[in-house]
Parts: structure tokens; C-alpha cells; sequence
């Protein structure tokens, strides 16, 4: 009995191990979709290296598309290159390339919707209007792919590299990005993890996203963006490890944090950005121990935020630590390193035996008139700025140091 339990076990194996097929592609022969239609769910397309020039692939199965050498999917006859209606579909070591322009759709080189469990992993996107593209979706992965999006000289010229709509529990890991309108871009999604991936010189965000609660951000690099890094109406976010840099011009930041509620920035570095943390609502945000070096702004809080925490910190190299629209707050600042901090330390514990006030009086006067920056080095406003440390009487209270680190952390 045994014996022959074994034996039908063996041959299920075998059976299901030679209905798993792979189905070839080549541009004399068979074309991509062909192959498609041919496939069985569990089988792999492998597409010839080559050029494709195909209407839209429909992949309504659960396959493997892969690529093999240098398989180039050309969009030029396509609305979208790649659209996949079942779940459990892997797409990878494909390149994507003239992926058409629309004003009134949103056309991707692969765009994925009301599925699960697909992985898009090791693609390389060029010349896309929408690079990837998921909505509806839970369980799916893109990791290791690179994109860099058409040229445009605007944002209407140009879609998301990475674009997820009503999506959950995704992975967007090790991806490069550039040139896209925002490099990610997400909207009602919940349980994103990005991580490692490196979204720069985007034309207006490398990372962008609202309405999407417990996410976590970890690793990534945000650099050259022209408007930086926006996390907005949202609850629960982790940023972690992540490098904001780069993110310069008259409405540039590197994270500009708006109506945010119990979320955690820590161990970031931020470096010159025009405006390197911008919290305008940012609720019970807790910022610890990271870097803000060569900023123009380190910090601005507006007067919409409420009960944040920052600790740990350093400012180094900032033409402004923090600056406030407000003389009242409930923030906190607490044992961060200031490099301009020119108090004492008589019992060597080292902590300030003074308290730090990091917003200076100049800062004031140029949230209330703009064109007063002109005076930013002039003696005058450094002679206003130590006056207002030895007597203070403009600049808020609440918003100071009481336990200034005199050694800067490693």
C-alpha cells in the first residue's frame, strides 16, 4: 500500500513537473502575445533577444515573461506595452521602451490592475510615460528595476515611474528612477515598503504619496528632485536610513511632512536642500537622531504642528536650524548637537549647561518679508542675531533646547 502511495505521489511530481512549459518568442517567428495565448498557467514566455513592436500584450494567465539578452518590448503601436489581468505573473529582464503620451489615460509600459502576487522584477523602462503601473492590487513586488522617463519640459509630458492606486502590501525595493513626474507616486495604499530604491532628478517628486497609512521607507535616496519628497494626509509612517539631498529652488524641499499623524523620522540624513524638513500639520512626529548638514532651512515648523519630538539630532552647516510662523508651540527640542551652540559646560557631562535657542530673530523677519534674505551675511543681522541670544524677547520660548549636546554624535 505504501509502495503504491509513493508511486502515484511520483508520478503527480512528474506529471505537474512536464506541464510546466516554456513557450519561445523570436521576432522572425512567434510573437510575444502569440506565445502568451499559447501558454498554460505555470508556463514560461521567454522572449528572444530582439526588437517587438506589438499592440498591447494582454497577459490574462498566471506565467512567467521573461526575457532573454537584450528582449526589447517597443511601445510605439501600444497603449500600454504590458497589461496584466491575472494574478500570480512574473515579469522580468525585459527592456521597455516609446511608451506612447496620452492627456486623458494614464499609459504605462506595464501596468497591472486587480490582481495579486505579481513580481516585476530586473526590467529597464525608457522613454515611458507611466513607467509601472499597479491599481487594486495586493501581494506583489517590483524590485531591481531601472527607469528613466521620456523627456519633458513639464509635468503634463510626463507620468510616475512608479505608480500604485488602491494597492496594498506591496514591495518597491532596489528600483532607480529618473525623470518621471514623481518617481513613486502612491494613493489610497496601505503596508508599502520601500526600500533602497534611488529616485532622482524627477520633475517634481521623487517620492509622493497621500491617504496611504503604515507605510515604512528605509534606505532610499531622494536627490535633485524639484520639489523633493511630499507625504501627505496620512497616518503611521516609518522613514528610516533615507537620504534626502539635492532638493534645491525657491519651492524646493528635501520631506515636506503635511497633515501627518504618530509618524517616525529617524536616522535620515538631510543635506542641501533649500528647505530640508518642512512639517506643516505633522502630529505627534517624533524626529530622532538625524543629520540636517548644509541646509538652508534645517527645519520649519509651521504653526499647524503639534506635539513633535526632536532628539538626537544634528545641525551643522544650516544658514537656519529651525524656523516658525509662530511665537507659541508645543513642540519639543531636546538633546540635539547644534554647531552653533555657544554655551558651556562646567561639569563636563556633556550637555549644555544653557539652553540652545535655535530660532534666530532674522528668520523671523524673512518669513514676514522675503526680500530681507539680500541681508542674510551682513553685519547688522549677525549683530540683531547675538542680541536676541543675550536678551530674548521675539523669538518663541517653547522652541528651544534645554539639553544641548556640546560633541556632535557619530
Amino acid at each position: 500500500m505504501r509502495t503504491s502511495l509513493v508511486a502515484t505521489l511520483m508520478l503527480l511530481a512528474g506529471a505537474s513537473a512536464s506541464a510546466q512549459r516554456m513557450i519561445v518568442a523570436c521576432p522572425s517567428g512567434r510573437s510575444v502575445q502569440q506565445a502568451v495565448q499559447l501558454a498554460r498557467a505555470g508556463d514560461t514566455v521567454l522572449v528572444s533577444e530582439g526588437v517587438y513592436t506589438e499592440s498591447t500584450i494582454v497577459i490574462d494567465r498566471p506565467i512567467v515573461l521573461v526575457g532573454r539578452g537584450k528582449a526589447i518590448l517597443d511601445g510605439s503601436k501600444a497603449t500600454h506595452m504590458v497589461r496584466v489581468t491575472a494574478s500570480d505573473v512574473t515579469i522580468r529582464d525585459l527592456t521597455f521602451r516609446n511608451g506612447q503620451l496620452s492627456h486623458v489615460e494614464d499609459r504605462a509600459a506595464i501596468h497591472v490592475g486587480e490582481v495579486s502576487r505579481c513580481r516585476i522584477e530586473n526590467n529597464t523602462i525608457t522613454d515611458a510615460f507611466f513607467g509601472i503601473y499597479l491599481a487594486r492590487t495586493t501581494g506583489c513586488v517590483i524590485r531591481g528595476n531601472v527607469l528613466a522617463g521620456r523627456p519633458a519640459r513639464s509635468e503634463d509630458g510626463a507620468g510616475n515611474g512608479v505608480h500604485l492606486w488602491t494597492a496594498q502590501d506591496i514591495e518597491v525595493s532596489d528600483n532607480r528612477i529618473t525623470g518621471h513626474r514623481d518617481g513613486i507616486y502612491l494613493e489610497f495604499a496601505h503596508a508599502v515598503n520601500a526600500r533602497r530604491n534611488v529616485s532622482e532628478r524627477n520633475l517634481r517628486y521623487g517620492l509622493h504619496f497621500m491617504f496611504s497609512d503604515d507605510c515604512a521607507y528605509e534606505g532610499n535616496t531622494f536627490r535633485a528632485n524639484q520639489a523633493g519628497v511630499a507625504v501627505m494626509y496620512t497616518k503611521r509612517v516609518e522613514m528610516s536610513g533615507n537620504r534626502f539631498e539635492g532638493n534645491w529652488g525657491a519651492a524646493a524641499y528635501g520631506l515636506l511632512l503635511k497633515e501627518i499623524y504618530d509618524s517616525r523620522i529617524t536616522g535620515n540624513v538631510f543635506a542641501h536642500n533649500s528647505i530640508a524638513l518642512l512639517a506643516d500639520g505633522a502630529t505627534r512626529l517624533q524626529a530622532h537622531d538625524n543629520q540636517f548638514t548644509d541646509n538652508g532651512w534645517a527645519i520649519k515648523l509651521m504653526t499647524s504642528t503639534e506635539n513633535a519630538s526632536f532628539t538626537g539630532n544634528v545641525f551643522a552647516g544650516n544658514s537656519f536650524d529651525v524656523a516658525t510662523n509662530s511665537r507659541g508651540s508645543s513642540n519639543s527640542l531636546r538633546g540635539n548637537y547644534w554647531d552653533s551652540y555657544e554655551g558651556y559646560d562646567l561639569d563636563r557631562n556633556g550637555v549644555g549647561d544653557v539652553p540652545h535657542r535655535p530660532v534666530r530673530l532674522f528668520s523671523l523677519l524673512i518669513e514676514r518679508s522675503e526680500p530681507t534674505m539680500i541681508l542674510l551675511r551682513s553685519p547688522l543681522i549677525a549683530l540683531l542675531d547675538r542680541a536676541e541670544r543675550l536678551i530674548p524677547s521675539l523669538t518663541p520660548e517653547a522652541l528651544m533646547d534645554t539639553a544641548p549636546l556640546m560633541r556632535r554624535p557619530r
